[in-house]
């Protein structure tokens, strides 16, 4: 039987939870971040992440769901007073169920699977984390085998962004960079064992538009960040940019989704190349 311990006050342990909210130092330190949500937490445990600890209030009668999580999962059990369960939930109404402190995979590029068919993002500098987790999401749902998060500004495991994703942070392997030379080294690798991976940038002036552009072959696909876009050091890497054609007033669009409607071309371009192969 796993340990379990209760917690009724904002102490040490609670406020070093908490500052896995907000603080990134913090969370790289640990080595872990919280997770809320059915979907979320059932695809973390799915997916074999390590589940550190589960936080509930014993006090309240608890779905099936959570009753065969405690079950069935090997982590340490908080019972915890709702009210700091509905701090660490970050709600203003309403308490979490129950909530997972995950541990945190390796930045490890090698965790990102490349096979002929290969389709990743990379996510320059992005400043907004929930733009992160829809790309995540985007990604995932478009049939993507990785993302790749670079610089130093908005982070994976923020809990925006976890949130944002849904769940399938957990299904996508998502890792982060500090900059280009970590990418272009795995790039080369890649290339060097005859994967030829593609950088294709997304652009307003692109080289062509996305529906022109063939994104069957490997491709890497880069996002430039929510306010300046690539940045120079990305677009020399790149070897094609796309944009996406737009008719209204609109002279862009966010970069979630731009993101999203490149990986849905992609989807649709390899769907279309599968039936023709038939």
């Amino acid at each position: 039987m796993p340990a379990i311990q209760r917690i009724t006050s904002r102490n040490a342990r609670f406020q070093q939870w908490e500052a896995l909210l907000t603080n990134r130092k913090k969370r790289n330190q640990l080595g872990e971040f919280l997770v809320q949500g059915v979907r979320p937490i059932s695809l973390a445990v799915e997916y074999g992440w390590p589940i550190h600890a589960l936080l509930y209030d014993d006090r309240r009668k608890l779905s099936g769901w959570a009753q065969e999580l405690l079950r069935t999962t090997r982590a340490e059990r908080i019972v915890m007073a709702p009210e700091l369960l509905a701090e660490l939930g970050e709600k203003t109404e309403g308490v979490p169920e129950v909530i997972a402190v995950v541990g945190m995979p390796a930045d490890d590029l090698n965790r990102i699977e490349v096979g002929p068919d290969f389709l990743g993002v990379l996510f320059d500098r992005p400043t907004t984390p929930g733009n992160i987790g829809s790309i995540i999401r985007s990604a995932d749902a478009f049939g993507a085998h990785g993302m790749i998060v670079s610089g130093h500004a908005a982070d994976v495991y923020d809990s925006k962004a976890v949130r944002a994703t849904t769940g399938s942070l957990f299904s996508l392997p998502s890792v982060r960079v500090p900059g280009p030379n970590e990418v272009m080294a795995w790039v080369e690798q890649q290339r060097a064992a005859g994967r030829p991976l593609v950088l294709v940038g997304t652009d307003e002036k692109g080289d062509a538009d996305v529906f022109d552009f063939d994104l069957t072959q490997p491709v890497l696909l880069l996002v430039g960040n929510e306010t300046t876009g690539l940045s120079s050091t990305w677009r020399e890497l790149c070897d094609f940019t796309v944009s996406i054609p737009m008719t209204g007033a609109a002279s862009s669009l966010n970069a979630a989704n731009a993101t999203t409607a490149v990986l849905y071309e992609a989807a649709r371009q390899r769907i279309a190349a599968g039936q023709r192969s038939r």
